[in-house]
């Protein structure tokens, strides 16, 4: 079993409105209280229009908040973007960069996640970086070269364990209802923890998440494999009881 505490992240993605998006964190941070379970830390990332009456509704409790994206700049010319800074002032303290949904459909590079990163840190944000690849990319024998790429071209420099979070997602598992084979996950995560060997100066202590379909049924049996240090959570993470049965299921 892993030393390392456990994070159970919730990727609200394009979901929730004030109402609704307040009402699922104060659930949350009623079940959490004021003092974090000793097994796990929670995060709920949702939209940045929502980011501050998330933030209070979970004001007092030990439920995190973080933004989905941030943009690598402190301000400028950039409508529609999002700076890091911004996050944090919003009331966020983590946020995801590199979603496999920004490297599709934005046409996001490791290089300009690798920005984004760089700004989390400098807002004082921990950067959850994620990594997957395509199924074409698994059958053809590539998912671990792909992702072994993905993590050295968006790494930045002064990443460490207590500012950067990994989060593996293989994209053609997200959203789908599919999920690798445990052996796959914890193959997986095991050449991630040693390619961190030479990306960060305190390897063993990052925290690697796995996502893709990660749901109350299977949550348990992924959260005990090596190296699985928790989960970002999409769909089940917008329902109060599926995503608190998910934390639940730390070891």
């Amino acid at each position: 079993m892993t030393a390392r505490r456990y994070l159970i992240a919730g990727n609200w993605k394009m979901h929730c409105r004030q109402s609704d998006g307040a009402a699922l964190a104060a659930d949350l941070a009623a079940r959490v209280g004021p003092t974090a379970d000793p097994r796990f830390d929670l995060l709920v990332c949702p939209p940045a229009t929502i980011i501050s009456p998330v933030s209070q509704a979970v004001s007092g409790s030990a439920v995190a908040v973080g933004g989905q994206d941030c943009h690598a700049q402190v301000q400028g010319a950039h409508t529609g973007d999002i700076a890091a800074e911004m996050l944090a002032d919003a009331g966020a303290a983590f946020v995801i960069v590199g979603h496999s949904e920004r490297r599709t459909n934005h046409g996001e590079s490791s290089a300009t996640i690798k920005g984004k990163a760089a700004a989390a840190l400098r807002a004082g944000l921990t950067a959850i970086i994620c990594v997957g690849e395509t199924e074409a990319q698994r059958d053809a024998g590539q998912a671990e070269s792909v992702v072994a790429e993905q993590l050295t071209g968006s790494i930045p420099d002064g990443a460490t364990a207590s500012n950067s979070v990994i989060a593996y997602e293989p994209v053609w598992a997200i959203g789908t209802g599919r999920t690798p084979t445990l052996a796959d996950i914890a193959a997986m995560h095991g050449m991630i923890r040693e390619k961190l060997s030479g990306l960060v100066t305190d390897p063993g202590a990052v925290r690697i998440l796995y996502g893709g379909s990660v749901k109350p049924s299977n949550a348990a049996e992924i959260l005990r494999l090596a190296d699985v240090d928790g989960a970002l959570v999409g769909g089940a993470s917008l329902k109060a009881d599926d995503f608190w049965a998910i934390a639940q299921a730390c070891p």
